[in-house]
């Protein structure tokens, strides 16, 4: 991807070696996301316009040369990596740490039956708690727990001036992008809007850090 023309403050920030890049993809529509059911990490297939967004969506971030590219290993996520590993000639890693966050007994429940059903529950989200989901399913400190570890591993590693693409899901994805930023995990679920199907964050790293250079592009 080429630079743009940036003023003497952000020039400061880029100061340096060749800055290494994060892209936190989500997966292309599937029927579920269509019908508004709650899929947590229930295995679902993209659909057809889900492959049409994957492959368009691809095309673009083939752009930033990715090094690597790490997928959740449910379907949709792993077959929406494989539309950019065919086309930058890469095979995408598997990794359960990147699966949706579990919504425990929402999973397959329409967003009206969950409503209706756990009223409470619902509220409790729209106020910015963090309380499992679906009474038996995850929180979003226990999805940070298992994607803070993945991260530690990948930057570890991760080389100067690489590109890795991590395809993972909408929750999984805004926690993830948060925590690598330091963003309190509340104000993230509360102000960064959630991510589209098949766009993605693009966070880059700058002299002390890492912050988030594009939130929820696309194709």
């Amino acid at each position: 991807m080429s630079e743009k023309a940036h003023g003497p403050s952000e020039r400061l920030m880029r100061a340096g070696s060749s800055r290494r890049r994060i892209i936190v993809w989500r997966h292309g529509q599937t029927t579920h996301n269509a019908a508004g059911i709650w899929q947590g990490q229930l295995d679902t297939e993209l659909s057809e316009l889900g492959r049409e967004q994957a492959a368009a969506a691809a095309a673009v971030i083939a752009g930033y040369e990715p090094g690597r590219i790490i997928a959740s290993d449910l379907k949709r996520a792993s077959e929406t990596a494989r539309a950019l590993g065919d086309l930058v000639g890469l095979t995408p890693a598997y990794d359960p740490r990147l699966r949706e966050i579990h919504v425990g007994e929402w999973q397959g429940l329409t967003a009206g039956d969950v409503a209706e059903g756990y009223p409470e529950l619902q509220d409790a989200l729209a106020r910015g708690e963090d309380v499992a989901r679906g009474v038996t399913g995850e929180t979003i400190a226990q999805v940070v727990d298992r994607v803070s570890e993945l991260l530690d591993e990948l930057t570890a590693t991760l080389g100067e001036g690489e590109t890795v693409v991590l395809a993972t899901h909408g929750v999984t994805g805004r926690a993830l992008a948060a925590h690598l930023v330091g963003i309190d995990q509340g104000v993230a679920w509360m102000s960064l809007a959630g991510l589209h199907n098949c766009h993605w964050v693009e966070i880059v790293e700058h002299r002390f850090g890492w912050r988030i250079e594009c939130w929820n592009l696309g194709a």
